[in-house]
């Protein structure tokens, strides 16, 4: 299934208001200006993901991924490439350690910044489709790319898709590119592109009446 563009642009939209939320709260913990920008939004059968990620990720990832149940319900993945892991862990606090490897305080920061991140999609599109969510405890984790795709659980009775988010932070003049992935079963995804596009349309007729967020 492919995203018409009326359907592209508002779930662009939509990201666009969940990414500005998302660098406010990073502004605010780190004390310093931090910018998130979304280069593209594509959806993808799950079977082509290793495709539609190879040129936004590749080799080793860090990734942090966090369950999500409810009416509408899926995995979330924040994927970065390991360089640019330990890069935003010293943009974002200050450090210049030029690390090889993360420990424990890096993986919280990482962890954490994934938090905030799928939190305020999630809770963007749960204003949308009017439902709420529950979160696992978000997990962080170091696989080669294509071990982390094979690593996401398949619900068997259902295919599903993927809304691949491309992420661009910016932080002191500096930027890190990385990816937000939700996976979802087809007929969660069908309520999403529904809900998405009744929103559109309603924002279309009377942009005051589109803003429910």
């Amino acid at each position: 299934m492919k995203l018409t563009e009326l359907q592209t642009d508002a779930v662009t939209e939509l990201i666009n208001i969940a990414f500005s939320r998302a660098a406010a709260s990073l502004s605010d913990l780190t004390r310093d200006r931090v910018d998130l920008e979304v280069p593209e939004v594509s959806v993808h059968p799950i079977g082509e993901l290793w495709r539609a990620l190879s040129h936004l990720v590749q080799g080793e990832v860090a990734s942090v991924h966090q369950v999500f149940t409810g009416p509408v319900a899926g995995d979330a993945f924040l994927m970065l490439n390991f360089e640019g892991a330990t890069r935003l862990v010293d943009l974002l606090t200050g450090a210049d350690s030029q690390s090889q490897y993360l420990g424990a305080s890096a993986k919280e920061v990482i962890a954490e910044t994934g938090n905030i991140l799928m939190n305020a999609c999630l809770g963007v599109f749960g204003n949308l489709l009017k439902v709420r969510f529950s979160f696992s405890v978000p997990r962080i984790s170091l696989d080669a790319l294509e071990e982390l795709i094979r690593s996401i659980v398949i619900d068997r009775e259902e295919l599903q898709h993927a809304l691949v988010v491309g992420a661009r932070f910016r932080v002191q003049r500096s930027e890190v590119t990385g990816c937000l992935v939700l996976v979802l079963g087809i007929s969660s995804f069908s309520m999403f592109v529904s809900a998405v596009e009744a929103w559109a349309e309603r924002a279309l007729s009377s942009p005051d009446a589109g803003d429910i967020l």
